[in-house]
C-alpha cells in the first residue's frame, strides 16, 4: 500500500489562524472517533494548547461495544483524565460536558477575579481530526444548528465563534491534520473511518486492510453475519474477490465501498479498531 497523505490547502490556513485564535482560549476540548482514540488524536495538539485545560471528547459511542467503552474509560482513568463519551448526532453525553465546561469557566472566572478582572464567558475551541463530529458536538451543546454538519470531511473550513449560554463561547475550527503523516497504520484507520480526505487513498486497498484488521482483532465474524460469506482461511484479497463475484456480480471497486460504508454507518454492528492496551 503506498503512502497516504492529505493535507489540502484550507486545513494549512485554519492551522495558522487557529494558532492565533489559540492565544484567546481558556478550554480546549479535543474531540476523538471513539473507534480509533489512539489514532485520531494529533501528535502535536498538546504542544500547542500547552498548560490550557483539556476536556477529552471520544464521539460515535454508538459505534463501539459497550464493553469497550469501558475498558476505556478505566484506561483513561489510570492516565489521570477524564473521557466523555458522546453520540453528537443524537446529543447523548453532551450535558456533562456542558457541566463540566461551566465548572471550569466559575474557576477561572475566580481568579480573574483574585487578579482584580471582570468575569466573562469561558472561551473553549473544539479541535479534532476533520469528520470526528465536532460541528455536531456544538449544535448538540447549542440546540439549534449554527455549525455546518455531514459524515464528509472538509465541511467546516472557517473558525467561528459561537455563544453556546451566558457562561460558554465556543470555536468551531476545521479539522486539523498533520502536515505529514507518519504512523501509517493509523493513517490506514483515519482512512477506515472516513476521518480523512477521500483523495488520498485507494477504496480497495483500504477494504483489504480493514478485513485485516478485524481478523487480527479476531472480529471476522462480521462479515458472515452481514454477507453470508465467512472470511475463513481466506486472505483479505481472496476474501473480497470472493464477496465481489458472490454479491457484486465481480465489481471489486462496488464491493470495497459497501464493506466501507457498512463499517462507517454502523450497519456491520458495534466495532472498536483500537482497544485500550493492558494496564
Amino acid at each position: 500500500m503506498g503512502s497516504i497523505q492529505w493535507y489540502p490547502g484550507h486545513i494549512a490556513k485554519a492551522e495558522r489562524d487557529l494558532k492565533e485564535q489559540l492565544k484567546k482560549v481558556d478550554l480546549v476540548l479535543e474531540v476523538r472517533d471513539a473507534r480509533i482514540p489512539f489514532s485520531s488524536h494529533h501528535p502535536q495538539l498538546l504542544s500547542w494548547i500547552g498548560t490550557k485545560p483539556r476536556m477529552l471528547v471520544l464521539n460515535r459511542v454508538d459505534l463501539i461495544p459497550e464493553s469497550i467503552k469501558d475498558r476505556w474509560v478505566k484506561w483513561f482513568l489510570k492516565q489521570g483524565e477524564t473521557p466523555y463519551f458522546t453520540n453528537a448526532k443524537q446529543g447523548e453525553g453532551t450535558r456533562p460536558i456542558l457541566r463540566a465546561a461551566t465548572s471550569m469557566g466559575l474557576t477561572i472566572n475566580q481568579k480573574r477575579k483574585e487578579k482584580g478582572l471582570l468575569p466573562r464567558p469561558v472561551r473553549a475551541v473544539v479541535l479534532g481530526f476533520p469528520n470526528v463530529g465536532k460541528s455536531a458536538l456544538i449544535n448538540r451543546l447549542l440546540g439549534r444548528k449554527v455549525a455546518p454538519s455531514a459524515r464528509r470531511v472538509g465541511v467546516t473550513r472557517h473558525l467561528k465563534w459561537v455563544r453556546i449560554s451566558p457562561d460558554i463561547e465556543l470555536l468551531d475550527a476545521p479539522g486539523v491534520i498533520p502536515s505529514r503523516l507518519e504512523d501509517q497504520q493509523a493513517a490506514v484507520k483515519l482512512a477506515i473511518c472516513e476521518d480523512i480526505g477521500e483523495a488520498s487513498y485507494d477504496n480497495q486497498l483500504i477494504a483489504t486492510a480493514f478485513v485485516d484488521l478485524l481478523q487480527g482483532l479476531n472480529n471476522q465474524e462480521v462479515f458472515n453475519t452481514r454477507y453470508g460469506l465467512q472470511v475463513s482461511t481466506a486472505t483479505s484479497e481472496e476474501y473480497i474477490e470472493n464477496l465481489a463475484a458472490h454479491r457484486y456480480q465481480g465489481d471489486k471497486e462496488r464491493c470495497c465501498l459497501q464493506i466501507l460504508n457498512d463499517f462507517r454507518q454502523g450497519l456491520m454492528g458495534a466495532i472498536s479498531l483500537e482497544i485500550p492496551p493492558l494496564a
